[in-house]
């Protein structure tokens, strides 16, 4: 069974429509892609600017969709913003 976006933690119905419209259909298609070129992508999709806290979202959901065992911490979104080092780098 495929798991629905909405079951990424930070992941409600605006971030989902976000991630449908950019490709992203399941938890499985988000393995391995990248954070920062999907931002970018929806940037230019809608034609403006996107808040970075989005890019936050999509970072904690790629290390979601990518771990079988993923830590807690990682799992909430603002433990993802921009800091001297990024949070699983």
């Amino acid at each position: 069974m495929k798991q629905a976006l909405t079951e990424i933690p930070g992941v409600g119905p605006s971030i989902s429509s976000d991630l449908r419209d950019l490709g992203f259909h399941t938890v499985a298609d988000l393995r391995g892609q990248d954070p920062e070129q999907m931002y970018r992508d929806l940037i230019e999709l809608r034609g403006s600017r996107i808040d970075r806290c989005v890019l936050y979202v999509f970072r904690c959901a790629v290390y979601f969709a990518g771990e079988s065992d993923p830590e807690p911490e990682l799992l909430k979104w603002w433990n993802w913003k921009d800091q001297g080092t990024q949070a699983g780098s």
